[in-house]
This record gives C-alpha cells, sequence and structure tokens, in this order.
C-alpha cells in the first residue's frame, strides 16, 4: 500500500539525513521542501544534497529551474504529483522533507485565489501595524519583517476590500493532500544553534563565497533567489556593504533568527504532528512505515 509521511524542522536540524537514511532502509523517495534547492547552481548556500545522494536516492524538488526564473506554489504542486506517481507506479514511500512549511501548509490546505502584488510606499512595520488593526489573526502568526507576506497581506486587502484571513479561508481550492502523517524534528536552540555555527563555518570553508560571487555576477544583484540567508551576506560583502570579517557571525545570526521563524511556523500551522528529538523520531517514523 502507497504511503507518504513529512519530515519537518527548522535549519541544521538533520531532516535531510534522516530522510535520506529512511528512503535507504526502507525503499523511499524524496520529495525536497527547501526553496532554495529548487534552483540550479545555488549548491553550497542551499545545502542541497550532494552528487552521491542524489544518486542514492531519488529525489523531487531539486534543480529544477535557474535561479531567475520563476517558481511557484503551482510548480511546487506539480512536482509533487510527479513524486507521488513516481513513488506509487515503483511501489515506494514518498517522504516528503524541508524547512519550507508554506509548500507544504498550501497543499493541504488547498491553494487560495492569485492575488497581483500592488505597488506601495507602506513600510512592512506600516504594513504591520494596519493588520494589527484590521486582521490580528494574521498578525499574530507572521513576523513583522517578513516582507513577502506582509506585501500579499496588504495586496489582497487593498484589492479586494476585504479581511485577508477570512477571504482566503473562504476561497481555497480543494486540498490536494489529505490526512498527511506528520513528523517535526524537536531542535530547541540548545541544540540547534551550535549545528548552524558548524555548518556555517563548512560552508564558508567549502567555497561558499566563490559561488555566491559565480552567482551574482550571473544573475545580479536584483536575483530574488539571491537574497536568501548565506547568499544575501555574501553578496553585502562583494558590494562593500559590509566587511568579510562579520560575514560569518551575520549568516550564523540571521540563519538562527530563520530557524526561530521556521518553528514557529511549524507550530502555528501544523497542530497534528508527532514531534520528538530526531534521536527518538526515527523509531516513531519506523513504527509508521512498518503498519506497526
Amino acid at each position: 500500500m502507497f504511503k507518504e509521511f513529512g519530515i519537518l524542522g527548522p535549519t541544521a536540524s538533520g531532516k535531510s539525513d534522516l530522510a535520506l537514511n529512511l528512503a535507504l532502509g526502507f525503499n523511499g523517495v524524496i520529495l525536497s521542501l527547501d526553496a532554495l534547492s529548487v534552483y540550479k547552481e545555488i549548491d553550497i548556500a542551499s545545502a542541497k544534497p550532494s552528487k552521491n545522494d542524489l544518486k542514492s536516492v531519488k529525489h523531487f524538488g531539486v534543480n529544477l529551474v535557474c535561479p531567475n526564473e520563476h517558481f511557484s506554489v503551482g510548480d511546487f504542486i506539480n512536482e509533487y504529483k510527479k513524486a507521488k506517481e513516481f513513488a506509487f507506479t515503483n511501489d515506494k514511500i514518498l517522504i516528503i522533507t524541508g524547512g519550507t512549511g508554506f509548500y507544504l501548509k498550501a497543499m493541504m490546505s488547498g491553494l487560495s485565489p492569485k492575488i497581483e502584488d500592488v505597488k506601495t510606499n507602506l513600510s512592512n512595520f506600516e504594513i504591520y501595524e494596519l493588520s494589527l488593526k484590521v486582521d490580528p489573526e494574521f498578525a499574530a502568526k507572521f513576523s513583522k519583517n517578513d516582507s513577502y507576506r506582509l506585501l500579499k497581506w496588504y495586496s489582497i486587502y487593498k484589492i479586494t476590500g476585504e479581511i485577508p484571513t477570512i477571504f482566503l479561508r473562504e476561497n481555497r481550492s480543494e486540498p490536494i493532500i489529505k490526512n498527511l502523517k506528520i513528523f517535526e524534528i524537536l531542535s530547541p536552540p540548545e541544540v540547534l544553534n551550535p549545528r548552524i555555527i558548524t555548518r556555517t563555518k563548512n560552508m564558508i570553508k567549502s567555497g561558499l563565497m566563490n559561488e555566491a560571487k559565480y552567482l551574482f555576477n550571473k544573475y545580479g544583484y536584483e536575483c530574488k533567489a539571491l537574497n536568501s540567508v548565506g547568499l544575501k551576506e555574501c553578496g553585502e560583502v562583494l558590494s562593500g556593504k559590509i566587511s568579510k570579517d562579520n560575514l560569518e557571525n551575520l549568516i550564523q545570526t540571521h540563519t538562527i533568527q530563520l530557524a526561530k521563524r521556521q518553528r514557529t511556523f511549524f507550530r502555528s500551522q501544523f497542530k497534528d504532528k508527532i514531534s520528538a528529538p530526531i534521536k527518538d523520531l526515527k523509531g516513531e517514523i519506523s513504527k509508521f512505515i512498518s503498519g506497526f
């Protein structure tokens, strides 16, 4: 019988290694939930699976488009359908894993109507203050530094004239995935932060700056995909905005902040899940796969 499940966890929590080990042990394929891994050439900054890992286990959601090409939730859903068909046809389990919980949430909740972004001179703070008054349910879930979702919220508000959270709830399509079993890696800061520090050092040693220089030269500083943690800071070094001496510390700080946002998102958006430290989670997942 076909089985699929999700493994969520903040950046650097070990979810990719866990998924790979499970896929090798239980004849599985992996669908990456990482927003950066979809891009070709962004390898070190995305902590993308190695070439050997990609050969040993079939991966979906990796190396799909160039950094200057658009990739949407709809594109991800198409990739999910390909992964599911492949797994079902080849009698494999499907492991959906990554830190971009937004993709998974969209598939489990249904897609919202497409609303084009509006142009505004309002700052993030001003939009967030407006959302506090108009739509406190939204404001309670998202950060006032989340430029992407604040602009989406404001665009829906201006175009529809309705409270965005209510508008989205009442106008969603049918969910793509129903009743998905979700496992979450619990990674408190005292456990995760040292892992982030070590991973940042390894990324820099592995040539993060050279990768960034190549990408910015090829795609330019306005490329949205390059405005991500790790690459953004490298771009600021290359453009002379910050000193190279500050690079490592800034990436570590911003990655720790990202992990905190991810934990908050998982907690608020995925209520029915099994959460445990990674050392315990493998056993829980093994029981689920085996039907115990």
